[in-house]
């Protein structure tokens, strides 16, 4: 698979609610390669596993130039669609965000809603929206329909009432489909109660995080859940798992 258009109508086919495509969280080409061998037909690249591999912190402790000279390394390795995460875009346009994903070999963002390089703000509701519709103008500018992950992170930093936050979340996401978002990222660990009314009230499909050695897709699948991804998780495991191996030598 070499065409880049093909690449990301592959990507988004392969969202479907109910029998989720799980898109390992990877870091380098020595990741991806080790995803690919396993099996899986398309990946993700996580910002903090990328931070932790060349020894920067997380929250765009990278430049976008940064970034795209590792998915470059990463799609030279593997020929399977990639979806990158951005987080909240570096600071860049979002027609350069695109125009660099797209060069790098990329066919697919998560845009999350928090601001790193203005003290960690969360973006508005519609803020967020008409950042995700510059970055689907920027796409259908392409002859590459870029899979646009839209992310919240009211979940995981616990923002506003937690009463209401579903609801919140919802809002806010359904306001990003509007704009042009293909899946929506209420990133965090959710009840199942929560998972299933988010997965059936939001209006494409969601990703759910997954821990790859103790979640399933069988039981995500039950709730709804289109896309599972492990964010750091999977190399904090092997991480753990390395330290164990290591730990015998000591």
């Amino acid at each position: 698979m070499t065409n880049l258009s093909d690449k990301a109508t592959t990507l988004l086919q392969l969202h479907k609610p109910g029998d989720p495509v799980i898109l390992p969280t990877v870091w380098d080409a020595w990741s991806a390669n080790l995803a690919v061998s396993a099996g899986f037909t398309a990946l993700t690249v996580g910002s903090h596993p990328i931070s932790d591999s060349i020894g920067k912190p997380d929250n765009e402790g990278l430049t976008f130039d940064e970034v795209l000279t590792r998915i470059r390394q990463i799609t030279a390795a593997v020929d399977v669609p990639i979806s990158v995460d951005i987080e909240s875009g570096y600071g860049e346009d979002p027609k350069r965000l695109i125009e660099g994903l797209i060069d790098a070999g990329a066919v697919g963002l998560n845009i999350e809603d928090t601001v790193h390089s203005e003290g960690g703000r969360l973006r508005e509701a519609q803020e967020h929206a008409d950042f995700v519709a510059a970055l689907r103008a920027a796409s259908d500018a392409t002859d590459v329909h870029v899979v646009v992950n839209a992310r919240t992170d009211l979940f995981v930093k616990q923002i506003g009432d937690e009463a209401d936050r579903v609801d919140r979340a919802i809002e806010r996401l359904n306001l990003a489909a509007q704009a042009g978002a293909d899946v929506l990222y209420p990133v965090g660990f959710h009840s199942d109660a929560d998972q299933k009314r988010l997965a059936d009230e939001l209006a494409k499909p969601i990703n759910a995080i997954g821990h790859p050695a103790k979640n399933d897709k069988a039981s995500l699948a039950a709730l709804g859940v289109a896309r599972v991804s492990f964010g750091p998780l999977l190399q904090a495991t092997l991480a753990e798992r390395a330290t164990e191996l290591l730990n015998r030598w000591n």
